[in-house]
């Protein structure tokens, strides 16, 4: 059952997300803000797959530490399902994301006209410099930023490496940084074809303040995030039993 529900929901979302498509593309020629409408409307039709095909639901514990903009978000990665979320909470939202998603059709012009934040990580100390600029734009502009301290999924259990992009934006723009720990890579796995019915849990803490050393911030930060994620993997795991 949960294969035949998991391929009636890739047929769903990608059909789906193919039309979604071609209406952005009309709305391109117009303001960001309608692009982020648009996305959120897309954001809202595969949380309805997920939920009546799936039998995946979520639950957001903390809201109220979720500015309504100007905040800046470092969040656990573990599924495609992290890159939407927030989008749905606070449209006012700009993701940090490698640039080779740029490359593909339809999705890569929505990241370049929604205004999301794409970072060569090639580039070295310049992609460094401006990933900050741009935060620093994104912000002026009253949105949230998110990034995704790891730089690419995890599976659950399986902590990556926190990279310094983070830390830069932190010590440069003296800004307070919002931890958020979640399990959704029980149900919505890294490269995984099957979708499994459960409920996504997604915490957001309060914020680290700024003015912290830049080594003191990063094991804060990860402490913060991988213990909060292993308590909810396990309530999860318990969950499903």
């Amino acid at each position: 059952m949960t294969f035949i529900r998991s391929l009636l929901f890739n047929i769903y979302l990608f059909g789906g997300t193919a039309l979604i498509a071609l209406v952005l593309l009309i709305l391109m020629p117009f303001s960001s803000q309608e692009m982020r409408k648009g996305s959120q409307f897309w954001t809202r039709y595969v949380m309805w797959g997920m939920r009546n095909i799936t039998g995946i639901t979520y639950e957001v514990r903390g809201i109220e530490h979720l500015p309504q903009s100007g905040a800046i978000v470092a969040c656990k990665h573990q599924s495609a399902w992290d890159t939407a979320i927030f989008v749905l909470l606070r449209i006012s939202t700009a993701y940090i994301l490698k640039q080779e998603l740029l490359k593909i059709p339809f999705y890569g012009w929505y990241v370049k006209r929604s205004g999301h934040i794409a970072v060569d990580r090639n580039a070295g100390a310049s992609a460094l410099k401006n990933m900050v600029s741009d935060v620093r734009n994104a912000l002026e502009k009253e949105r949230n930023v998110v990034i995704f301290p790891e730089g690419t999924r995890s599976s659950p259990g399986e902590p990556g490496t926190y990279h310094p992009g983070i830390a830069a934006i932190y010590t440069q723009t003296k800004l307070p940084v919002i931890p958020v720990a979640l399990n959704s890579g029980l149900h919505w796995g890294r490269r995984s074809f099957l979708k499994k019915p459960g409920k996504i849990i997604m915490e957001i803490m309060p914020p680290i303040e700024a003015g912290m050393k830049r080594r003191d911030f990063m094991a804060k930060l990860e402490e913060t995030i991988e213990t909060k994620t292993r308590e909810l993997e396990a309530e999860g795991q318990k969950a499903g039993e």
